[in-house]
């Protein structure tokens, strides 16, 4: 039977129904190649021995002899950081200059590699980089909002294959994150806690969507996902923002965020994915009702008709479902 269920944090609707997982369908995505991914290429701006194809490194980590991770200015930014971010009468209408920084974390000097075939220990540079990053640039002034996500896959949003994440800095909040930040407020102001905070307890009392769980994080598919695998981590305590995050933490998280993609990588066959790191907005790193987590979209539904027109989506697989799948996928190699 479908079912609409809510999302507790921002009030967003979505409508549960397994039934229509099975309807008749004639139009399919392209498949996913199997072409095997080499170790290297020639013409991969991020591969080892391309260096010079980028521009001069903004944060580099080493291992031994060789770069780990390393993160540059974006090329092709669409945004710049020589323009000015002061809003401009068009009429009616309101302008700005094209203010902001762009920048690709080089997660691995492998090409072939990803963060699901990562060590957790390469993984845990990557985690280091975004929180370097994201507090060297909340120091800019005019920077109002950083955020941090990765494309992987064509689906995705993805140009180039070799693992890599942006980092993407703005000075306006726009309504799409305003507005989460709203609903958090009015929680607190009614019931005096973090309604993360709040979720995550009960997610945790109820159990049925929890993937896995750690002393400081929790995954779980949401109560109110808005599509088939949709995955989050938090932290089990209260941080509003992912600067606040110790080495202790990073090291815990790098394993859970590893696994948790090793499982969509094993159980769904290395899906298309967004995943994008929610952190307060620069200022707000002490607040009292937002919490930062990490959200996985795998990109194997895609939103029609009814989805933008009303804004509530269509999930054919329940979180509980998608869950219990996922807790089955077996890490260990061998």
């Amino acid at each position: 039977m479908p079912e609409y269920r809510q999302n507790m944090a921002t009030r967003e609707w979505v409508i549960l129904a397994p039934e229509r997982g099975g309807r008749p369908k004639d139009v399919h995505p392209a498949a996913t190649s199997n072409t095997p991914v080499p170790d290297n290429r020639s013409d991969c701006p991020f591969c080892v021995g391309n260096e010079h194809l980028t521009e001069t490194p903004l944060y580099a980590f080493s291992s031994g002899d060789d770069w780990q991770v390393r993160v540059v200015p974006n090329k092709f930014a669409a945004l710049r950081q020589d323009l000015p971010a002061t809003r401009t009468p068009v009429g009616a209408f309101l302008s700005a200059g094209g203010f902001g920084m762009a920048e690709v974390v080089i997660e691995h000097p492998r090409h072939n590699r990803t963060i699901a075939t990562m060590d957790a220990d390469e993984v845990l540079g990557v985690l280091r980089a975004y929180r370097e990053r994201q507090i060297e640039i909340s120091k800019a002034p005019g920077i109002n909002l950083v955020t941090v996500f990765r494309n992987h896959g064509a689906r995705a949003g993805t140009s180039l294959e070799h693992p890599h994440s942006q980092i993407i800095a703005t000075p306006i909040v726009p309504p799409h994150v305003r507005y989460p930040m709203e609903q958090a407020v009015m929680y607190y102001d009614q019931n005096g806690s973090c309604v993360y905070c709040d979720m995550v307890a009960e997610e945790i009392r109820q159990r049925d969507r929890i993937i896995m769980a750690s002393d400081r994080f929790v995954s779980f598919c949401p109560f109110a996902a808005r599509s088939p695998f949709e995955c989050r981590i938090y932290p089990r305590a209260h941080q509003p923002s992912f600067v606040l995050t110790s080495d202790a933490d990073l090291v815990e998280l790098a394993v859970m965020l590893r696994d948790l993609l090793k499982k969509l990588y094993l159980g769904l066959g290395n899906p298309d994915y967004n995943y994008i790191l929610r952190s307060a907005p620069v200022g707000d790193h002490d607040t009292r009702h937002l919490h930062w987590y990490l959200v996985i979209v795998p990109r194997i539904s895609t939103a029609a008709g009814f989805e933008i027109g009303s804004g509530i989506y269509i999930n054919t697989v329940s979180p509980e479902e998608s869950a219990r799948s996922l807790r089955e996928v077996s890490t260990t190699v061998g």
